[in-house]
């Protein structure tokens, strides 16, 4: 048998790129951004930050250099100074006052990555706040415009709200964020830590996660090798990597090609993940082709703005039409609820999406109780989901039209894509009635006037 190909760039055909281009544009897509990224400008000339930091940290705590393995790191300096009896949290403070000091303006790249406006969550495994300041610099023109999040096992931080409804753009730092404290990583021993702790059931911060794992990841300059970014994609994921999914990852870096090993990994086991080589040429390249896709700028600020939906209101109007759906689903739901809007329907759909709790359940089952139509949202989606929350609501829609006379409309299923309905996982209840194909939530006139029928019907 012969053995697999490295699957190095060539993969990156225009159509892929047009591929990752689409899902960005409809906010699909989640950098992660790490340190390869962060070339910085010294006395010396260009120089990696986190290189620059390992020879400015072994000065400032007397470390042997010449002990050290070629080339060294911020881990060997650290278990050096540890090893001479230094005292952990002193590597932390002298840290933080080597990056103060410095005052380095953000890289061209983060700047870059910062200028693609359809990116509003970014995710940081560097403790350094120059993302946050390329994103001020690029979009509020220097003024702190940026929300900035930061994770730590013994002070758990997560994401206010889902991405779509995130107000402004977002840092959150993944392996912690600069401190005199030791709540960031920057030896072996830290990482370890925070890789325990973000897989425990109690100390996930379950939203970032939650986007992470229904999302397309772009991981660019990550220093994570073999075992470390398998751990990391499993992690982000919450799957096994050869389980089907409807989302993939990009590694952009300078060294993941090369390890044979774990590319083999990659392309018998996770089909999904694609290699590119060179973190900054990866974001020069999809700066380009993203900045030659957008239109002239409007003259206003806000015009250039990507385009938000608004969220529904958190109580059902009286009469509204009860919209069910998976959470993966929701760019479509948004594009359904607009078009059902424009025909002057209250339209309503759950945003938060906590499927737990007795209140909760009580409130969605009560608006179902009152809503005037029913919408199930049937995909490629649901269909793979055998157990969710939203099955839980299509229960409650087919108790209640037990009560309904036969003939009377109540459920009105819809499909989102090119799913087989009448062969799929819905309910035989819903087989019986007649569905709409709207792909990608887009409503036609054709639905619009049955609806309008509907709701202008006696009831």
């Amino acid at each position: 048998m012969s053995r697999p190909q490295p699957f190095v760039q060539a993969a990156f055909d225009d159509d892929a790129w047009d591929d990752l281009l689409n899902y960005i544009e409809e906010h699909r897509v989640i950098p992660i951004v790490g340190p390869e990224l962060l070339k910085v400008e010294t006395d010396g000339g260009p120089r990696l930050l986190y290189d620059w930091l390992a020879d400015k940290l072994a000065a400032k705590l007397n470390v042997d250099t010449s002990e050290l393995p070629r080339p060294y790191n911020l881990n060997d300096v650290v278990c050096w100074f540890l090893s001479a009896r230094g005292r952990r949290e002193e590597a932390y403070t002298r840290l933080r006052s080597i990056l103060r000091e410095a005052s380095f303006e953000p890289p061209p790249m983060l700047r870059r990555l910062a200028q693609i406006t359809d990116f509003n969550l970014f995710v940081t495994t560097t403790f350094d706040s120059l993302l946050e300041t390329a994103i001020n610099q690029e979009r509020f023109g220097g003024q702190a415009g940026t929300d900035v999040y930061a994770y730590a096992p013994n002070r758990v931080a997560d994401l206010p709200e889902e991405r779509d409804r995130l107000q402004r753009p977002a840092v959150y730092h993944l392996l912690g964020r600069l401190s005199a404290s030791p709540t960031y990583v920057i030896s072996d021993e830290d990482m370890l830590e925070f890789i325990c702790a973000l897989q425990s059931e109690h100390l996930t911060p379950e939203k970032l996660f939650y986007e992470l794992e229904h999302s397309h990841l772009l991981l660019i300059g990550s220093a994570f090798n073999n075992w470390l970014a398998r751990l990391f994609l499993r992690m982000t994921k919450r799957h096994r990597l050869s389980d089907p999914r409807d989302v993939g990852e990009v590694l952009a870096d300078d060294h993941t090609g090369e390890d044979a090993r774990l590319m083999t990994f990659l392309q018998q086991v996770s089909v999904r993940t694609r290699v590119y080589a060179g973190a900054e040429r990866f974001v020069d390249e999809l700066h380009r082709r993203w900045s030659a896709r957008q239109k002239p700028a409007a003259p206003s600020a806000a015009a250039i703005q990507p385009q938000r939906f608004l969220a529904p209101a958190r109580e059902m109007p009286d009469n509204a039409i009860f919209i069910s759906y998976a959470r993966e689903d929701l760019a479509a739901v948004q594009l359904l609820r607009k078009g059902l809007e424009a025909t002057g329907a209250n339209v309503w759909f759950d945003m938060e999406r906590l499927e737990a709790g007795d209140d909760y359940d009580r409130k969605i089952r009560n608006n179902i109780g009152r809503c005037s139509f029913f919408l199930p949202v049937v995909s490629a989606t649901t269909e793979r989901r055998l157990e969710a929350y939203f099955r839980r609501e299509w229960s409650y829609a087919i108790d209640r039209s037990r009560n309904m006379a036969d003939g009377a409309v109540f459920i009105l299923p819809v499909c989102v894509d090119d799913t087989d309905c009448a062969n799929g996982h819905v309910p035989e209840k819903f087989k019986t009635l007649h569905f709409t194909r709207l792909p990608s939530g887009e409503v036609t006139p054709e639905f619009v006037a049955r609806l309008r029928a509907f709701l202008n019907r006696p009831r």
